[in-house]
């Protein structure tokens, strides 16, 4: 294949050997999706100390683009970025650590967003936004408005479309519908619509931090839930998601809606199915920044799981009408032969209901004769295997149709053991 202009002028360049324009054409290559070198690139101006290769090369090892996935490797590249005095190593270095497995999860990470928050990084911006927005003190959503105007100003769409709903609602502030049309006219010019609304509790914060303090250990309290069914053990616990966790959700999630699938029993494909007629949209790692990892985090502890058992977030939407028919989450032998058969099954799953349903939208339990009702901000959490492993048919259960308004869900399946790297 013969190289455009560009690229051509870019290998020119990066003859003469300088880190900065092997950096330059390796970012063009992953453009292209020319990955396996593009790493290699990256590589070489990592080795020649430039900072910015380092955090692209330790993304790479994250994820295994272009190479084996390696998030030690990745560390240590992250490690040495940010004894260069990179803030941005330092958040992704946070990243990794609430995994607990190749970094442990440990007051650094608060004091890493901290420097990435003073260097303006839109992503530690809007994560520490939604962090100090869980909050009812004043001091502490007077934080959460400034960061996302900041990082709204920086270009940030996730928390400019944030920012917007709490301006028209008067969230942790006097109501200011004209600020909020502004910033919806704006966002719209560019295809970007109105979030759907959403209501939560604000969530109860159990330990008393001082307001103004970052502390993602936070995500690790312990949650007031309320046990609804014991064949299958089905739990609720309300307001666990806040709104803005609510809205970050649908909002990274709404660009790459799907038709939903289902898994072919026999063969473990993906295939569309009547039985399921939502759209959704699994969160690939690659695109999870902090917040979305914070709220994932929340969610697998409320679950009484560590993150690392989780698969990746889906997040789905209902349109009037759709549902998902009974069914059962755990996976047929096909299936887990196909995807990480060491983590095991999915010993539980945990859904998160994002927004207002005008009417219908229920979780169903037809064996334990359960209804959940879908008020933004509850989870719902039940096992799907019994004590010994086995598979728990009674674990059946259905996504009731949406009689009017739309349904936001978010879901995280939980196995048996680890799943992620990190």
């Amino acid at each position: 294949m013969t190289d455009d202009p560009e690229l051509t002028r870019l290998r020119l360049d990066a003859e003469r050997g300088s880190p900065q324009a092997l950096y330059h054409l390796a970012t063009a290559l992953v453009v292209r999706q020319r990955l396996d070198e593009a790493c290699m690139l990256h590589r070489r101006a990592a080795e020649a100390g430039l900072a910015n290769a380092q955090i692209e090369y330790a993304r790479m090892l994250m994820f295994g683009v272009g190479t084996v996935p390696d998030p030690e490797h990745a560390v240590e590249w992250l490690l040495r970025a940010e004894s260069a005095g990179s803030p941005i190593a330092g958040y992704f270095l946070a990243l990794i650590a609430l995994g607990g497995r190749a970094l442990p999860h440990d007051g650094r990470s608060n004091e890493r967003l901290l420097a990435a928050i003073q260097a303006d990084y839109p992503p530690a911006l809007r994560a520490a936004a939604i962090h100090f927005g869980r909050r009812a003190n004043e001091r502490d959503q007077t934080l959460c408005l400034q960061l996302l105007e900041r990082g709204a100003g920086r270009g940030d769409v996730v928390a400019a479309r944030l920012l917007a709903e709490r301006l028209a609602r008067g969230e942790g502030c006097p109501a200011q519908p004209r600020a909020a049309q502004e910033i919806l006219q704006q966002l719209a010019a560019h295809g970007v619509t109105r979030l759907p609304a959403t209501t939560p509790p604000q969530p109860t914060m159990r330990a008393q931090i001082v307001p103004g303090t970052l502390a993602l250990e936070e995500a690790l309290q312990p949650v007031a839930i309320t046990p609804r069914a014991s064949a299958p053990r089905v739990a609720t616990v309300d307001g666990l998601l806040s709104a803005d966790e609510c809205r970050l959700l649908i909002a990274t999630a709404q660009p790459s809606l799907q038709r939903s699938q289902t898994i072919h029993p026999d063969t473990g494909a993906p295939m569309p199915h009547e039985q399921r007629t939502s759209s959704d949209s699994a969160l690939d790692p690659i695109v999870e920044d902090l917040a979305l990892r914070v709220v994932q985090l929340r969610m697998a502890h409320a679950a009484g799981v560590a993150l690392p058992q989780a698969e990746h977030l889906t997040v789905l939407r209902y349109a009037p009408g759709e549902e998902y028919r009974p069914h059962r989450d755990y996976r047929p032998p096909g299936s887990l032969e196909r995807d990480r058969p060491e983590a095991g099954n999915r010993l539980r799953t945990i859904c998160v209901y994002l927004n207002a349903v005008e009417a219908g939208g229920e979780t169903e339990f037809p064996v334990a004769g359960l209804r959940v009702a879908p008020l933004p901000g509850r989870a719902v959490i039940f096992d799907n295997l019994h004590a010994d492993g086995r598979p728990d048919t009674d674990s059946l259960h259905a996504g009731l149709p949406v009689q009017r308004g739309e349904k936001w869900l978010a879901t995280l399946w939980l196995r048996e053991r680890p799943y992620r790297l990190f």
